[in-house]
């Protein structure tokens, strides 16, 4: 069973009402009607003053709702906020952290499970074939088109059907297919394939696979024409052959027998694929090259040699967007010279092969690859680059707009915060005074690298004050009758009421300088770092 993960919002109710993440269920009563005595909408008639006080009562009261009940608490100290907004709820009464876990697991893996099956997952393709040399013999420019279209729908979390089809017109001609993939998850190595397909090849078939050690795959066949009742069988071999290489043999036996050998290497900069391929009357190689300059492009070189075919094509590609792709190839064969136009979004394709030219003249071969090649540069240079660097630049500048204003109005949240805070805090601090007891003097919050140059020179400078902030009043507030301030350990410091996050994502320190039977103390402490004070290791 996976380890539950940590909360990652720092056990904020705990920090915002003040208490132990071991707290008892009356010391969480005593925090809530602490802080509702202060926050309380009813002891405001300003109408500033009651806004803030509402706001803030909110926050308490939905703290207190989720940590004053058994069932909420146990899933927020396990999984957090995400736990409790994503509906996990707890059925009979658990006792033991395990049986907790196990059941906030299985809820969480059912959730999970809904929404995978909620959404099939189609993918298809459409091929548009267009021949320039056609067009001009007065045939018209279309050669030929086919389509093809599967989706994959989720039956259970060992059970998947896959349904296909394609259909592929060619001048006054036509042909077209259909199928059905029944596919089941025997174990978590191993899966079994059942097919049909009806159309100019119908048959049926089935296929298993297999991981037969850490590092090797196995993959069997059969299927069985329905026109004729002729049988082939596969069997196919993958094996790692080291961390980003992985090598194939395939071997067909049937009307079409054949064997191939296979190999691809992958790393975050290029990949690279190569096949050898021996029929019973035909033989193949081909093999292909891409290089990622970049998330966004990418160049791509292949060649295919063999009894049928002879060819090499080079180009490239471009995201221009977050689920779309563009590409265009230019090939070289025997075929003649051709460009090839590539639309990628999602499992989505649209190919459009335009066939230049049967003859292969020196002139034309090399325009038809210089004129869009030199375009395509001189584009990227002139207009999409400029255009990319002014986008990244406006979204930074937004980003970093938008997180200011963040920023600004959690400061002025906390201050409003601490404004209904003050007059009982400064109670607090005069019955100290009285009594020569705990008094917090000075109390800073924010960037570590600041705090330190702060305690050490003992000022702050105008153009970093933003990254840190005054949290005198809070801490005064939580000084108790006995003259005793205690922070918890693995409670973020930002969570506290009166508080805020100066600088996310920066480590971040806290200072405190107090008084205490008329002598000065210091200390500082990390965000998630227990303090107790006073202490006489901390007198300067």
């Amino acid at each position: 069973m996976a380890s539950a993960p940590e909360p990652e919002d720092g056990r904020e109710l705990y920090a915002l009402l003040h208490l132990s993440p071991d707290a008892s269920d009356e010391e969480i009563r005593r925090a809530y009607r602490q802080y509702a005595q202060i926050y309380h909408p009813d002891k405001y008639q300003d109408p500033q003053m009651k806004e803030v006080a509402t706001e803030n009562f909110q926050r308490i009261r939905d703290a207190y709702e989720i940590l004053s009940d058994e069932n909420k608490r146990q899933i927020y100290d396990i999984y957090g906020m995400e736990g409790l907004n994503s509906g996990l709820e707890l059925g009979p009464k658990l006792s033991k952290p395990e049986e907790i876990k196990e059941q906030l697991e299985r809820l969480r893996r059912h959730k999970e499970e809904e929404k995978l099956f909620a959404h099939a997952r189609p993918n298809g393709s459409i091929v548009a074939n267009f021949s320039v040399p056609q067009y001009l013999d007065g045939d018209g420019i279309m050669k030929g088109m086919g389509m093809s279209s599967e989706v994959e729908l989720p039956l259970s979390k060992q059970n998947t059907l896959v349904v296909g089809g394609n259909l592929v017109v060619n001048g006054s001609a036509g042909t077209g297919a259909a199928s059905t993939v029944l596919r089941h998850q025997l174990s978590s190595v191993s899966s079994i394939d059942f097919m049909a397909t009806a159309g100019l090849r119908s048959l049926i078939g089935m296929q298993t696979s297999r991981q037969i050690s850490p590092h090797c795959t196995a993959t069997s066949g059969l299927a069985v024409s329905l026109r004729d009742g002729s049988i082939n069988l596969s069997n196919a071999w993958t094996r790692q052959l080291s961390e980003n290489a992985v090598g194939n043999i395939q071997l067909v036996l049937g009307d079409d027998s054949s064997i191939s050998v296979g190999w691809q290497k992958k790393d975050e900069k290029s990949t690279a694929t190569a096949e050898v391929k021996f029929g019973t009357n035909f033989f193949g190689a081909s093999a292909n090259y891409i290089h990622r300059f970049s998330s966004k492009s990418h160049a791509r070189v292949a060649g295919r040699v063999g009894s049928t075919n002879l060819d090499f094509e080079i180009g490239g590609g471009r995201r221009i967007s977050e689920f779309s792709t563009v590409r265009m190839m230019y090939n070289i064969g025997i075929q003649g010279v051709s460009w090839r136009f590539e639309l990628h979004r999602a499992g989505q394709k649209l190919i459009i092969p335009v066939l230049l030219s049967t003859d292969l003249n020196a002139l034309f071969v090399t325009s038809a690859f210089a004129i869009p090649s030199t375009l395509y540069f001189l584009l990227q240079t002139y207009v999409v680059k400029p255009y990319h660097l002014k986008r990244e630049k406006q979204k930074t500048l937004e980003k970093m707009e938008g997180l200011s204003t963040q920023l600004t109005e959690a400061r002025k949240a906390a201050k409003k915060a601490q404004k209904l805070l003050e007059p009982v805090s400064n109670r607090k601090k005069n019955r100290q005074l009285e009594n020569n007891g705990l008094v917090i003097t000075k109390a800073m919050y924010g960037n570590r690298k600041i705090i330190k140059e702060s305690a050490e020179f003992d000022e702050i400078n105008d153009d970093v004050d933003s990254q840190v902030f005054d949290v005198t009043i809070p801490l005064n507030f939580l000084v108790t009758e006995a003259g005793q301030l205690k922070l918890h350990e693995g409670i973020k410091k930002s969570g506290i009421m009166g508080f805020y996050d100066p600088c996310p994502g920066d480590p971040k320190l806290l200072l405190v300088e107090y008084t205490f039977h008329g002598r000065k103390y210091k200390v500082m402490v990390d965000d998630y770092e227990a303090l107790l004070i006073p202490q006489d290791i901390h007198q300067f």
